[in-house]
């Protein structure tokens, strides 16, 4: 029930069917029964509309049994050696056999390697004694939710949905044609799961291409903001991808390394995947030495410096910190002995994470605040954070998403 299986949740519930969510953490099933919503971007109204149509959330996996659809949406991160984690797939799947029975469809949408479905779910659900296509019909569909995108919602964006038979195919065509406006179907869940990594990867790689130019064009004292901007001018050929402090979110920082890994299966060696994610891995410590840069050349040390980071969250106007460049920033200017704050209206206080133990609140954004810091470091541009406060009261301005111009007076939010 987290940032993918909520709002699909939500989508099935709207649409008349009964919803039982399971979850390991007992907060999301409280928060829920109290009609409460623990996303930013997701409002206390849909689940509250939610709960009267008998959504409910539970850590008891034993009610899958009362379940025809089973909809998987747990997460799939790295290991210490960039080598993918399966484990929540897994241990969910265990917790599932028990329960299974025939008529049920289960469905993976976590992000994986091609060849997981077939790997991993086909042959629990065989060892449960249970015919696929025939007792319980199995299906990789990827999920592609964008928390706080106003454009794009979990019904209007295209599924892609892939069966390890005809059959389950037809089914899983069923199920998600229910809620959502285009479902768009593939010959296997290979197929399905190859799509997914298509998408995060091809981000990958124009993310990391732009933010090696950031980098080429900050020697040669260019605005890469204001050559993008003129390039994306052109109506055909070309794609805006803007460079930022690092890769963040579940996705796109973690998934090409799946297909990396198990390329390597087959002999193949992914050269453009591994080049951007060096590219990108490297950009926080590149912000640093940009600010280290910055304070040196005012005769000040990045240690006992005072630096405010604006935003912690991995993207715009959402609390979502999940491999947030941010939180790595801030970590990393701490052990280099800055006086390290933070303002962001989303997140109020620093989460825990695998990486960092961090500790602090969100302080508030007003010109005493920011004139008593050493330099403010613009790492996620919310849209409702006050940046004029910010122009006229900052001592130094290190801005990573490109909120101000070259000259640091015009505020060119996008």
């Amino acid at each position: 029930m987290g940032y993918v299986g909520l709002p699909l949740a939500l989508r099935f519930s709207e649409a008349g069917f009964r919803v039982l969510g399971f979850d390991v953490d007992p907060a999301k099933a409280e928060s829920i029964a109290n009609r409460q919503s623990y996303f930013a971007h997701i409002a206390d109204a849909r689940i509250s509309a939610a709960v009267d149509c008998g959504l409910t959330v539970t850590t008891d996996m034993a009610r899958s049994a009362e379940c025809d659809a089973i909809i998987i949406c747990v997460p799939t991160p790295l290991g210490s050696h960039q080598d993918p984690d399966l484990s929540f797939i897994t241990g969910t799947m265990e917790s599932l056999i028990n329960h299974l029975r025939p008529g049920q469809v289960i469905c993976l949408e976590s992000t994986t390697y091609p060849g997981t479905t077939d790997e991993e779910i086909v042959p629990r659900v065989q060892h449960a004694g249970l015919n696929v296509g025939e007792d319980v019909f199995v299906v990789y569909s990827p999920e592609r939710e964008d928390p706080g995108n106003q454009t794009f919602h979990t019904q209007t964006i295209p599924k892609v949905v892939g069966g390890v038979t005809p059959a389950c195919l037809e089914v899983g065509e069923v199920l998600y044609g229910q809620v959502i406006d285009e479902v768009v179907s593939v010959s296997s869940t290979r197929a399905a799961e190859m799509t997914k990594l298509l998408e995060n990867i091809h981000r990958a790689v124009n993310i990391g291409l732009v933010n090696e130019l950031k980098m080429v064009t900050d020697k040669m004292g260019i605005d890469i903001f204001e050559v993008i901007n003129a390039a994306a001018s052109k109506p055909f050929g070309f794609t805006p991808y803007y460079p930022g402090p690092g890769l963040g979110g579940h996705c796109i920082p973690i998934d090409p390394f799946y297909l990396t890994w198990k390329a390597k299966e087959y002999g193949v060696h992914t050269r453009f995947i591994e080049l951007a994610g060096e590219v990108n891995t490297a950009m926080p410590q590149w912000v640093i030495s940009k600010i280290e840069q910055a304070l040196n050349d005012r005769c000040k040390a990045v240690n006992g410096s005072r630096i405010l980071v604006i935003g912690v969250a991995y993207k715009k106007d959402t609390n979502d910190t999940r491999e947030s460049p941010g939180l790595e920033i801030y970590a990393s200017l701490e052990k280099r002995g800055a006086i390290v704050s933070y303002h962001d209206p989303f997140v109020s206080v620093l989460p825990l994470t695998r990486q960092h133990v961090l500790a602090g609140t969100s302080i508030s954004l007003n010109s005493a605040n920011i004139a008593n810091q050493d330099c403010v470091l613009i790492c996620t541009d919310h849209s409702d954070i006050e940046y004029e406060v910010i122009r006229d009261n900052a001592q130094l301005i290190v801005d990573t998403r490109g909120v101000f111009d070259a000259d640091g007076t015009t505020i060119v939010l996008a």
